[in-house]
């Protein structure tokens, strides 16, 4: 059985060649796996998207969905995956149910057809059935646009950032459900800059300016974590900041919710102590310096630092 999705060496340019959105992107996703793409905006997640569904081209490269290839069997293709775009773009002056119904049309199916396999996400909004998606809130045009998704039973389900701008509760709900399409043997592959939401996710890609910096499971990329963490507060946050930078032993110091996240420089994870002193004699009081363990995040930055 081929692998769910494949990219090897995919590259994809703009302007002439001028902007590289993608530069020599590698990975599988796995059949049933619930794979997930993590990157800020602009780090090139949407053009892998677009590329694996069919709507561009790569410069460089080839990637297959199902077995398919995105050049040559994009017809097939189209067919068998589901797509949720991070904008939403179903009729908004259609109604929910004829949004549905639209979708099922398209792909010679019917809604009643794959019921089950959208029942628990479209009881949620069947009481809004006969109301304009334009007017539905943000978690319910979420919902709405993945059942349109779902609806001819898709072997890939792409989501391209689909909890961006609905509220904390919508997005819990939302992973429960992908959880469950999982359990159904839906392949998933989806798109976040939530690093939070990388810890939802059987294997993740760590992506930046268009470059892959990491795959694996999430706790194995916490656990290649080099050296120690350390979480930093004193009374004088903003000026700790500068003051952590400037401490001759400090490899990385940024801000991270109520403290700073530091590390040493190779060879200066004994430097704790030495940085106490060092922040006292500038003035700082109620100074905290405790060992943490990293998350995805500090990953993240870690190595974008090397990549750097």
């Amino acid at each position: 059985m081929p692998d769910a999705v494949t990219l090897e060496g995919i590259t994809k340019t703009y302007d002439k060649g001028k902007v590289v959105a993608v530069k020599d992107v590698s990975f599988t996703v796995k059949q049933g796996e619930l794979f997930g793409l993590i990157g800020p905006d602009g780090a090139g997640k949407s053009t892998l998207f677009r590329i694996l569904t069919t709507l561009l081209l790569p410069d460089a490269g080839v990637a297959t969905v199902a077995g398919l290839d995105t050049t040559r069997d994009f017809r097939k293709i189209r067919a068998c995956v589901g797509y949720m775009p991070g904008r939403f773009s179903l009729y908004q002056d259609l109604s929910v149910a004829e949004n549905l119904n639209f979708f099922a049309t398209l792909f010679d199916t019917t809604v009643e057809a794959n019921y089950a396999l959208i029942r628990d996400i479209y009881e949620q909004i069947k009481p809004f059935s006969t109301r304009r998606a334009g007017k539905l809130s943000g978690g319910m045009k979420q919902k709405l646009a993945l059942c349109c998704a779902l609806v001819h039973k898709p072997d890939v389900l792409f989501l391209d950032e689909p909890t961006t701008g609905v509220d904390a509760v919508s997005r819990k709900e939302f992973w429960d459900m992908l959880k469950r399409l999982k359990e159904q043997g839906i392949s998933i592959l989806v798109s976040t800059p939530y690093m939070d939401e990388a810890n939802l996710c059987e294997r993740i890609a760590l992506i930046q300016n268009g470059k892959i910096l990491s795959i694996d499971t999430p706790q194995q990329i916490i656990r290649d974590y080099p050296g120690k963490l350390y979480a930093v507060r004193s009374g004088s946050m903003h000026k700790l900041l500068a003051d952590t930078r400037s401490f001759p032993g400090t490899a990385s110091s940024y801000a991270f919710g109520q403290y700073l996240h530091l590390a040493f420089t190779p060879g200066r994870e004994g430097s704790a102590a030495n940085l106490e002193k060092y922040l006292g004699e500038r003035g700082h009081s109620g100074i905290e310096i405790e060992e943490i363990t990293a998350s995805v995040e500090d990953r993240f930055i870690q190595l974008m630092g090397n990549d750097r």
